[in-house]
């Protein structure tokens, strides 16, 4: 059995991320991979530009999801008239300035996104290698006190509660993801996402596909490497009872 923590995301307003398309941004049912990985480290404080760290943490995450309560998907059509001179809000507290030549100014800026609302998600995580830094256990103590605000997805969806819920054990992820309690307002079976490499001989997937939500944090900086998961649906009996250990 391997030790894993647990996340749980809820919020007015959450974004997991999908496949982008010039301004279009959807949002998947289950965190991605690379969401994950900026998660962590921003909590443990690193910067964008760690690339080679961020790309060994991605590397070495391993992760079940499950939707305990399905929430709405909610369209927000955004558009702004973006000057020079205008400052953008950034979670280190230091305004982000705007560069580009002027004509880039002159048509307002316009961005579609989706968002689930009052939806409720959790994670089983580990780390592989864990002799390496950061340990689990430093990833937990982050995300109890973490550097910076944390968020869910996009800078505005911020976290109605701690985001680490505790820990759970498991020779999987999704065996991990089991032994913790489902959200009492979950109803019949329910949604889960696993890696196809990290599945127990028991999981039978509806669905299994390759996502590409791993980001090249070292290289280009855009998402590109792909992972098989699976996706089914589990019968809420096989999930743990009570309150968590």
């Amino acid at each position: 059995m391997v030790r894993h923590i647990i996340l749980r995301f809820e919020a007015p307003l959450m974004s997991f991320g999908d496949q982008r398309i010039d301004h279009i941004g959807p949002t998947g049912r289950f965190p991605a991979a690379s969401m994950l990985t900026g998660l962590l480290a921003n909590a443990l404080g690193w910067s964008r530009t760690d690339g080679e760290k961020l790309r060994e943490l991605q590397s070495r995450i391993r992760y079940a999801a499950r939707v305990d309560v399905e929430g709405r998907r909610v369209d927000d059509f955004q558009t702004a008239q973006l000057g020079a001179d205008d400052r953008g809000w950034t979670t280190s507290g230091t305004p982000d300035k705007r560069a580009g030549h002027p004509a880039t100014y002159d048509a307002p800026h316009i961005r579609r996104r989706t968002y689930l609302a009052d939806a409720v998600a959790t994670v089983a995580l580990r780390l592989e290698s864990p002799s390496l830094a950061p340990s689990i256990d430093d990833v937990a103590a982050a995300l109890v006190t973490p550097a910076r605000p944390l968020f869910v997805g996009r800078k505005p969806c911020l976290p109605t509660a701690r985001v680490f819920a505790g820990h759970a054990e498991g020779d999987t992820a999704l065996e991990a993801l089991l032994a913790w309690p489902l959200d009492p307002r979950s109803g019949g079976d329910v949604p889960c996402m696993w890696a196809a490499a990290d599945a127990p001989a028991w999981a039978i997937a509806s669905d299994t596909r390759t996502v590409a939500d791993e980001r090249q944090w070292a290289e280009s900086g855009l998402h590109g490497d792909g992972r098989t998961v699976c996706e089914g649906s589990i019968s809420r009996k096989r999930f743990a009872t009570g309150a968590p250990a």
